[in-house]
């Protein structure tokens, strides 16, 4: 066992993050290879909770501008969770990680139901968790999920796995002289409107001392390196 920076976190991907450059929802190679990555961590003793976005399939707040009802849309959206969650299941199994995929949703015939302290003994036992179907409510996020689950299971660090760097103070893709932030408190991050998660997730992690960085998930290695104690990406704090 590696000596690491943390113990147990909670890593955040956006759905987008497995779609294939020529547009298809979900990438077996972007799968295979985010898999290699998390089974290496849970090789150095970290315990790894994961929350996937769905918006490689359907985003429900998009639907719900296009007419569909939001909390149908969300619902939808959180199926679409689901199906992200049992997609990076099968990768993990297939190179032979235990998972587990648990559901706020009730879909046993898929997946377990989430249980708290099941959870945690999952994690205990070296299972990677993946937490499907958000929080189970309209209205609410994948990021805002994601902050819940991090407090719930006690993690040490959130994870939120980008295309970029980290934290800037404006789209670097768009924007080619956006300031890059390697450290910043929540507030700083809400008050400045960062875009870095929905407020409601930011505010959770504040409220409950969870620290969160923003890295490039596209850089290989680069989440092994953070947990031998590399500064990468960008570091989100409650401030003093």
């Amino acid at each position: 066992m590696t000596d690491t920076i943390c113990q147990r976190i909670l890593l955040k991907l956006s759905g987008e993050a497995l779609m294939s450059e020529a547009g298809g929802s979900i990438d077996a190679d972007i799968l295979k290879r985010l898999a290699l990555e998390i089974i290496e961590l849970c090789g150095m003793g970290i315990q790894v909770g994961l929350v996937i976005g769905g918006g490689n399939i359907l985003r429900g707040a998009q639907k719900a501008a296009e007419g569909l009802d939001r909390v149908t849309g969300d619902q939808m959206g959180m199926l679409a969770t689901v199906i992200n969650a049992l997609a990076m299941q099968d990768a993990l199994e297939h190179l032979g990680q235990q998972v587990r995929v648990m559901s706020a949703l009730k879909i046993n015939q898929v997946c377990e139901d989430y249980i708290r302290r099941r959870a945690v003994r999952h994690l205990e036992k070296g299972r990677v968790v993946i937490f499907a179907a958000g929080t189970g409510n309209p209205f609410f996020t994948t990021d805002s999920a994601a902050s819940l689950r991090a407090i719930e299971i006690n993690a040490e660090l959130m994870i939120k796995a980008t295309k970029v760097k980290g934290v800037y103070s404006a789209d670097p893709e768009k924007v080619k002289d956006a300031i890059f932030y390697p450290h910043l408190t929540y507030d700083e991050a809400l008050d400045q409107r960062l875009n870095v998660m929905d407020t409601t997730a930011l505010v959770l992690c504040r409220d409950n001392n969870v620290p969160m960085r923003v890295m490039n998930i596209f850089e290989p290695g680069a989440i092994k390196r953070l947990m031998l104690g590399e500064e990468i990406g960008s570091l989100i704090e409650r401030g003093t």
